[in-house]
């Protein structure tokens, strides 16, 4: 082999070995390094290494550690029983190992950063934990946080698996409502827990009540017990003491009386123990009596004491009876007062809320009615100011008509009502039923009398307008005649009396 072929053998291996360094890649176990770009499916490299051909295959890196999810709902959400609710949650995800789920998660969050990809996550857990905040209770979420946070893994791994995202973990972190419900839920179950606590108290000192009274019932029956041996010993002892002082005396009076025993005869002897032998009898019978006395008074006070202990007893047993009664009467009537608070509670904040409702109603009914009530006063304002000026406009034209007015247009309008006059003046006629017309003596009868009183009495009428008015009537009836007409040419029209005179009769 000669030179050249030497140095081609070695450029082609340190070409080899520069591609190979160039290209060579090693992937740490928490990313995935895919190279794509020579094959049909791209090879992937978690923990191991790897060769890369340069300017023909590239390198691209997905993060397969664990990443940390912020879930909190931006907005209350209602709950199955339409309470608003605030959750506040961490989910604990990452990208599945598997050739599949790493494919997927590559189309969506190749080379991007941890906090990248759980910004892409976030929107998509929130609407699944908010689907599963819809269908569960208020008191459900609080009491049963595993299960509730197992549903929302359960519903967002469907959707998570989609992007090749495995969701390892979510924990419910915080639960809170926008009207404070889930601290009166706690208040309520502390102040249960306080009452049974109070019950279990009670009843644990009515127990050791009862089990002291009833020691104290044993140490009493045996100290009765032991009282009444001992009596029953002391008496015994002092029985056998009178009996041996009995014996004494009997000897020491047998002794005494010796010496005249012997001396009378065998018949006072006999007598003497006959006597001795009652006497012995009776001093028996004495101490039987005795004995059965005091027999009595210890049955007696046996029974006293035992009937004063059973009613000691009973007393104390009646007495704790009717403290428990009291204090179940006094608990019922405890919670039936808190029970009726919470009612009322309820009833004045639903009376308040129909009351500001009304209010509201109410308000703007008057407002409407007040807005009504001043557009009808300021038309009827502006109607009364037009009839007010129209009239006035009206008054005002009259006026500058009636001094238009000359005499004779006076005279016209006097005329114009003159039948009427003449009606009113007869009208007192029409009212007369009945007349009786006598003859005066003067060659006139009565009815020509009245009937004539009627030109008298226009006469008077027409005098009496005539000096009202300054016009001469008598003048104006002239006026109509065919001789006024002709020879003095007077005409009479609406706006007054026109007078034409010839030339030759003004002459």
């Amino acid at each position: 082999m000669n030179t050249i072929s030497l140095i081609i053998i070695a450029a082609i291996i340190a070409v080899i070995l520069i591609v190979v360094a160039a290209g060579y890649v090693k992937a740490p176990p928490d990313k995935a390094f895919i190279i794509s770009g020579m094959r049909r499916a791209p090879r992937i490299l978690i923990g191991r290494a790897g060769v890369k051909i340069p300017f023909f295959e590239r390198v691209d890196k997905l993060y397969l550690g664990q990443m940390t999810v912020d879930i909190k709902t931006e907005q209350s959400v209602p709950t199955n029983d339409f309470i608003n609710v605030n959750v506040d949650a961490v989910a604990k995800v990452r990208i599945g190992t598997s050739q599949e789920a790493i494919q997927l998660a590559a189309k969506n969050f190749l080379n991007k950063a941890p906090e990248q990809i759980t910004n892409d996550l976030k929107d998509s857990l929130q609407g699944n934990m908010r689907e599963i905040i819809g269908t569960l209770a208020l008191k459900t979420i609080n009491t049963d946080r595993d299960s509730f946070s197992d549903q929302v893994m359960e519903k967002a791994s469907r959707d998570m698996n989609k992007l090749g995202i495995e969701i390892l973990s979510c924990n419910i972190q915080n639960v809170t409502d926008e009207n404070g419900l889930i601290n009166d839920l706690g208040m309520d179950n502390t102040a249960k827990i306080k009452k049974d606590a109070a019950i279990a108290k009670a009843q644990a000192d009515r127990d050791v009540a009862i089990a002291q009274a009833e020691a104290d019932k044993a140490a009493n029956d045996a100290r009765v017990i032991a009282q009444t041996e001992i009596a029953e010993k002391n008496n015994a002892l002092a029985i056998k003491q009178a009996e041996l002082k009995k014996q004494a005396d009997t000897a020491s009076a047998v002794a005494d009386a010796a010496y005249s025993i012997q001396e009378q005869e065998q018949q006072k002897t006999i007598q003497a123990a006959t006597v001795n032998a009652q006497i012995a009898r009776a001093e028996r019978e004495a101490e039987l009596k005795q004995k059965e006395v005091i027999v009595k008074q210890q049955e007696l006070a046996a029974e006293v004491e035992k009937k004063a202990d059973a009613e000691k007893y009973q007393a104390e047993k009646k007495a704790e009876a009717e403290l428990i009664q009291r204090q179940k009467k006094a608990e019922a009537a405890k919670y039936e007062q808190e029970r009726e608070a919470d009612a009322k509670k309820a009833q004045a904040e639903a009376q308040k809320y129909a009351a500001e409702q009304e209010a509201s109603g109410i308000k703007a009914k008057y407002d409407a009615e007040a807005a009504g009530i001043a557009a009808k006063g300021k038309a009827e304002a502006e109607a009364i100011k037009a009839k007010g000026i129209a009239e006035a406009e009206a008054m005002e034209k009259k006026a500058e008509a009636y001094k238009k007015y000359n005499g004779a247009a006076m005279a016209e309008m006097m005329i114009k009502i003159m039948p009427q006059m003449a009606a009113e003046i007869a009208k007192p006629l029409s009212q007369i039923d009945k007349i009786n017309i006598y003859g005066t003596g003067d060659g006139t009868n009565g009815a020509s009398q009245i009937s004539g009183n009627m030109p008298i009495v226009m006469k008077q009428v027409f005098d009496t307008m005539s000096e009202a008015t300054g016009v001469d009537f008598t003048e104006i009836m002239k006026a109509g005649t065919y001789d006024a007409k002709v020879n003095k040419n007077i005409n009479l029209n609406g706006a007054g009396v026109d007078i034409k005179v010839d030339k030759n009769e003004s002459k």
